[in-house]
């Protein structure tokens, strides 16, 4: 039967609270507060005021015992996250960005440390992953693009590492591992498209072939969604059933297309029973903060309550990625279980229990007195000498020029979370390099200025777009502003002490998945081509 718009927006909320704003001056759907603390419609822009932690980059934790999401700003799509006793550790998706697979650290779920990069050699573009502990071992399952598509595994007795090398589990026709051990004891990956394989033992190889074993709940055919692709399985086992979280309706395409479901069994084995209020998350209206909400893993909290992180793209900011959000959980006496933030604009209570394990997040500020390779800088498509070409000595970053421009020569990015920022960076160069700095998309669309002894270079969507005469020689002071979208560059020649704007200026909105695909977001960055070398030094960052 087709559901009229009132009908899909309920189905779409499922148990969880809604305000979905029907257009055309209509009164928006509405629910009771939840307990959860959150609030139904989605707040103004200008009414979500987050703290500020390092470089003025905002922070989830409001400081009086409640939050604001996104949990981790930025690209952090298709987040797992794992519990080992009192510490949770989490990773996501990194694609092209090596060294990968960042392993994430926190006591109280709201502030977050990165700890470790674990996966040093480029296989591909690595896809969504999951990290879990089984005998006393650390183990992370991920999917690569590449030629051929495989599915790995990495593994270690200490979080810390060292990370073994990646090992070839093959299944090229699937992504999204999904790890689980059964009452039997039996360990499965469960994979995209309601698929699972058997584990051996030490779950470093597979046994048999792929089976299929669940049909996921399909949406009303008249919902804008992206295509059905059921992918990003999680298991998580709660009183007498298991329960496997996937996500259907496509990661990006319409903000409405991506969401949560959930199906049930007593066995790993299923039959697995599709829960009768799917979806448990869905972006109902393009007015709410967070699109395409989906990729759902469920965890206990510190103080025995449950919670959920997925991943989410912020209304009007396709360019910063899928950041991860954190929604509270509340099990149903039926059985099955709602999701309590709504459209998560509003604070949250922090979850009970737990202990600050730090100051959320790291500086993206960088006055080279080492190479953050992993945690802070990551190469993009490397190849497996590229960490030789940089250094540090004497606080400068020594970067061996390579590619001739941004599209072949591996550049240096960042992770921002926020609209608006800005960074700068004293860069100096040998004769034959040119260097600068970025917005770095993929190698095809990215913006930035550079420049070599004689000329600067400016680039615009992914082309090279002018070379205007370099007026301030082989070294200068380079900033790059993004405001919202509106990007300016300024130049000093003699440290700072006057400032030049650059005539040229760019808008970047479109730099995203929607347009070029690839799932990625448009990351700051540096980078140094052609011959000799380039010298970077007092790199600063600062969120506006």
């Amino acid at each position: 039967m087709k559901l009229d718009r009132r009908q899909a927006l309920a189905a779409a909320a499922g148990a969880a609270s809604f305000a979905a704003v029907a257009g055309g001056g209509e009164q928006a759907l509405a629910a009771p507060s939840k307990p959860g603390g959150a609030t139904p419609g989605a707040a103004p822009e200008a009414e979500r005021v987050y703290k500020r932690g390092f470089d003025n980059q905002r922070i989830a934790d409001l400081g009086d015992g409640t939050f604001l999401n996104p949990l981790m700003a930025g690209d952090h799509p298709d987040p797992s996250i794992m519990k080992d006793g009192d510490d949770y550790y989490m990773t996501f998706s990194t694609f092209d960005s090596y060294p990968g697979l960042v392993v994430w650290h926190s006591r109280d779920l709201v502030n977050w440390q990165p700890k470790v990069a674990t996966l040093t050699k480029n296989v591909g573009s690595v896809w969504a992953p999951d990290i879990c502990r089984h005998n006393g071992r650390y183990f992370i399952y991920f999917p690569a693009k590449a030629s051929p598509n495989a599915n790995y595994v990495i593994w270690a007795d200490r979080i810390e590492g060292p990370w073994s090398d990646p090992i070839d589990l093959g299944l090229p026709d699937h992504i999204d591992p999904g790890h689980a051990v059964g009452e039997d004891g039996s360990r499965w990956l469960f994979l995209s498209g309601g698929d699972r394989i058997r584990l051996s033992a030490d779950g470093l190889s597979t046994v048999g072939k792929v089976e299929h074993v669940y049909d996921p709940w399909h949406y009303p055919e008249d919902w804008d969604v992206e295509g059905f692709s059921p992918e990003g399985p999680k298991i998580v086992r709660h009183g007498a059933y298991y329960y496997l979280i996937t996500a259907v309706g496509g990661t990006a395409g319409p903000p409405t297309g991506h969401m949560v479901i959930a199906a049930r069994s007593r066995s790993i084995h299923g039959p697995w029973e599709n829960c009768p209020h799917n979806p448990i998350v869905r972006t109902v209206d393009k007015a709410e903060a967070w699109w395409s909400r989906g990729h759902a893993t469920l965890f206990e909290g510190p103080g025995g309550d449950w919670w959920s992180v997925y991943h989410g793209f912020e209304r009007d900011y396709w360019t910063l990625g899928r950041q991860t959000l954190l929604d509270p959980v509340t099990w149903t006496d039926d059985g099955w279980f709602r999701m309590e933030g709504g459209d998560l604009s509003r604070p949250i209570k922090a979850p009970r229990g737990g202990s600050k394990s730090g100051p959320h997040g790291m500086p993206l500020t960088d006055p080279f007195t080492t190479l953050e390779l992993g945690r802070r800088w990551n190469f993009f498509r490397p190849s497996p000498q590229e960490a030789e070409r940089a250094r540090v000595a004497g606080g400068t970053l020594h970067l061996k020029a390579s590619g001739t421009a941004p599209v072949n020569s591996s550049p240096l990015l960042l992770i921002a979370g926020d609209r608006a920022y800005e960074f700068q960076c004293e860069i100096e160069i040998d004769p034959g390099t040119t260097a600068g700095l970025l917005l770095f998309y993929d190698q095809q669309l990215y913006c930035g200025l550079g420049f070599d002894t004689d000329r600067f270079v400016t680039h615009q969507y992914g082309m090279e777009r002018g070379r205007p005469a370099n007026y301030h020689g082989r070294r200068m002071l380079m900033r790059l502003r993004n405001d919202r979208h509106i990007v300016s560059f300024h130049t000093s020649g003699d440290g700072g002490k006057t400032w030049k704007r650059f005539d040229r200026g760019m808008e970047v909105s479109g730099y995203h998945h929607n347009v070029r695909g690839g799932f990625l977001m448009l990351r700051p960055g540096l980078y140094a081509a052609g011959e000799g070398e380039a010298r970077f030094r007092n790199f600063t960052f600062r969120a506006l």
